[in-house]
């Protein structure tokens, strides 16, 4: 009897430390669909001033862009984070501070070189890299953005360790507000001005690049706007840092030096795994550039076809791969902390959870996309011949499942302190991704949908492999039928009624808009009933959900369980 109420009582702070996790991750899932809802609302006029081949100079430098960000700050938010959570979790408020000052030092310094590197090689990037000459202009304006993220990760990272991600969802927010605002304007200035620039010199591609280098200049400006937002509240929250330093208990006071090692250690393995799983993209655009080029194909076509790739297809699958990024970035400290404690109850209920959401938004994610490419990217670029962008969503929409597996369970790995095993698989994976591209490109000359099909392939290799080192540490084995089974077939039932939704409205009223809008209330709410009748979700996951309590009384009324 005794044993059974201290069995019970330790059930239950794993419970609530994993729903926790699951409302911060939630919150920061919900900023990451308005700020993907922002950025497709405003990539859509900014579509239409650039079109397709300035898209390609605007996409191309952007991943040029990217991985430059990874190297020098991009994971400073989980390192930081990661880190700050076992200080607090020892309640070592003074080690946090010391944190906190050596990440700022650290971002200065790696910032600031990421930026040089961009700027003074914006011309080898653009020339010698991508076969886009064009694209330097884009890249010379995204180069101190670089230093800026810089800081605005370490700040991030501090509130993702104190357990809250409502400080970075915010300034994501508002970061991308002021990104879509000045992006549309200065894309469009400088369009105009790049149209004289192509009488002056007798060509077509300045009004593109220009317009393109506009479209970036809108993300330096989002980036300052977000930082002096969290610079705001770090004032505000200074106090109770000064409270919690004075109650601090602890003798030992960490070196900044020991601090810099355990830092650089900490963001080493990020970074490389982090480079090795996103440079695909980077030697995608550099292989099909190069590759159609041999293949014939002329240098405008080659830039507009990467545009619609990865200016228009990437921007859809991307938006619901954002909540298992969100759900990625909330579990890393919270699996800090209970490996600090070592707590196996809750890192099994962790990742097990975090998993299974991650799955529940792909999985029907995947199956829209699908049965609905054709209306909702007629809808969203209803300016453009969207054949090809058509069928890379139906043939390439299964890249949200495996994307999302992928990031969580990479987030899964770093949290349980397995740094170095995401950049082993990753450039396993990213070997073999290479030569399944070239397979696809060269021996069976499929051009874009090389790439599309490649990138599947790698984001699969990247889960199998994960999965089998998650088993392999933790002695896990993922639960299969409320994960992976249910989910698909609610999705499968809601991928149909939402495509008879849509027929049946666009017949009656020969309305694209109003059908596929229709058509997404009705798939949002039977998929959310199935989920309830087939008991994917209980009473206690949803309840622990950001306004979960009055969902659960919906449901009980409506007697869906």
């Amino acid at each position: 009897m005794e044993n059974n109420r201290i069995s019970r009582s330790r059930k239950k702070p794993e419970k609530k430390g994993a729903s926790n996790f699951i409302i911060q991750g939630t919150i920061l899932a919900a900023a990451g669909i308005i700020v993907r809802l922002i950025g497709m609302l405003y990539r859509i006029p900014l579509a239409n001033i650039l079109g397709d081949e300035g898209n390609g100079y605007y996409s191309s430098a952007f991943t040029i862009y990217s991985i430059l960000l990874i190297v020098s700050s991009y994971s400073l938010p989980t390192a930081v984070s990661k880190m700050i959570a076992t200080k607090n979790a020892r309640k070592e408020y003074k080690n946090s501070v010391r944190i906190l000052k050596a990440a700022l030092f650290y971002g200065t310094v790696v910032g600031g070189i990421g930026a040089a590197v961009l700027w003074f090689g914006a011309d080898f990037f653009a020339t010698r890299f991508l076969n886009m000459p064009y694209t330097r202009y884009a890249l010379k304006t995204l180069a101190p953005t670089i230093w800026v993220i810089a800081y605005l990760g370490v700040f991030r990272g501090y509130f993702q360790g104190l357990g809250t991600m409502i400080p970075t969802a915010l300034s994501q927010i508002f970061e991308q507000i002021i990104n879509a605002v000045i992006s549309i304007v200065a894309a469009e200035r400088l369009f105009n001005a790049g149209l004289k620039a192509n009488l002056v010199h007798e060509t077509t591609e300045f009004s593109f690049a220009f317009g393109a280098a506009g479209g970036t200049i809108g993300t330096g400006a989002g980036a300052v706007a977000g930082l002096l937002f969290l610079l705001f509240l770090m004032a505000s929250y200074r106090p109770v840092m000064m409270r919690q330093a004075k109650r601090d208990r602890t003798r030992r006071r960490d070196s900044y030096g020991e601090i810099s090692s355990v830092l650089l250690m900490t963001v080493l393995p990020i970074v490389m795994s982090s480079v090795a799983y996103n440079i695909s993209t980077v030697i995608d655009n550099s292989i099909y550039g190069k590759g159609m080029a041999f293949l014939g194909m002329g240098a405008s076509e080659v830039v507009s076809t990467w545009g619609v790739y990865a200016g228009k297809y990437h921007l859809l699958f991307n938006i619901p791969v954002a909540i298992a990024n969100s759900l990625a970035s909330s579990l890393i400290p919270s699996l800090s902390r209970a490996v600090a404690g070592k707590n196996r109850g809750q890192i099994v209920s962790k990742v097990s959870m975090v998993i299974r959401f991650s799955m529940v938004i792909a999985i029907p994610a995947t199956v829209g996309l699908t049965v609905l490419a054709g209306p909702v990217c007629n809808l969203l670029f209803s300016r453009y011949d969207n054949t090809n962008l058509i069928r890379m969503m139906m043939y390439g929409s299964l890249a949200v499942v495996f994307f999302s597996l992928s990031t969580v369970t990479n987030a899964v790995l770093q949290g349980i302190n397995h740094m170095q095993t995401p950049l082993k698989n990753a450039v396993i994976s990213l070997v073999l991704h290479i030569l399944v591209l070239c397979v696809m490109l060269f021996g069976f000359k499929m051009g874009i949908y090389s790439v599309v099909y490649s990138n599947i392939l790698f984001a699969l290799f990247m889960c199998i492999l994960n999965g089998i080192s998650i088993r392999r540490f933790l002695n896990y084995k993922q639960e299969m039928k409320k994960t992976f089974i249910l989910p698909t077939i609610a999705s499968g039932i809601m991928g149909g009624a939402a495509y008879g939704v849509y027929k049946l409205v666009h017949m009656t009223v020969k309305s694209n808009t109003i059908g596929v809008l229709l058509a997404i209330v009705v798939a949002v709410m039977v998929y959310g009933v199935l989920l309830l009748k087939l008991r994917c979700v209980d009473e206690t996951e949803l309840a622990g959900m950001p306004g979960g309590t009055k969902l659960v009384r919906i449901a009980q009324k409506c007697h869906l369980m």
